[in-house]
């Protein structure tokens, strides 16, 4: 496979990937799927976990990989960036795109191991954050919040996701800089069928 092939195929799964980290981190402001948690959130009372609103998943794992990959899928594009210096700038772009998915991954692990926040015992706050991740392997204890139900399992669906799209976004862009130091050298043979 020749290295604008390559680039086409990375830059439509980035695209999708891009895009499930969004949807997850916006799902994520609506516990339970209500919006009261969202709209009700204040400094004093929170009822959000606070990791959702670092927006890694908008920010790192969906804004800046989507744009590497705007940039890559062009590098695949015949007359566009389809030489050797779109695919050098391709290998900043991918770049570009680790970082932010290695903040999405960071976010979401983050959130993974402190928990969420809850209402437990008459107020809002996060009683498993001391547990370094501990309550994730006992299902007993997630019915200690009270509200909204089901937390805890809807921010470890939501935030495991977040999770693994980051890592698939982190080996593509990594493929995607070792494609484009070889465009680089080699070109991109898109002119070839």
């Amino acid at each position: 496979m020749c290295t604008g092939a390559c680039s086409k195929v990375i830059a439509v799964c980035l695209y999708v990937l891009a895009l499930i980290s969004i949807i997850c981190n916006i799902i994520l402001f609506f516990p339970d799927f209500k919006t009261e948690f969202a709209s009700n959130d204040r400094e004093d009372i929170p009822m959000l976990t606070p990791e959702v609103k670092y927006m890694g998943g908008v920010l790192g794992g969906g804004i800046l990989v989507l744009i590497p990959a705007i940039h890559i899928h062009l590098t695949s594009a015949k007359n566009c960036c389809a030489n050797r210096c779109g695919m050098f700038l391709s290998i900043g772009f991918a770049a570009i795109g680790v970082l932010g998915a290695i903040y999405s991954l960071s976010v979401a692990a983050v959130g993974l191991s402190k928990g969420p926040v809850c209402f437990y015992e008459s107020k809002w706050q996060r009683p498993f954050q001391n547990s370094s991740g501990g309550y994730l392997d006992n299902k007993n204890v997630w019915d200690l919040c009270e509200l909204p139900k089901h937390v805890v399992q809807f921010n470890l669906g939501l935030f495991c996701t977040l999770l693994a799209v980051s890592c698939l976004e982190i080996i593509l862009c990594g493929i995607q800089m070792v494609n484009g130091l070889f465009g680089c050298c080699c070109g991109t043979c898109s002119g070839k069928d």
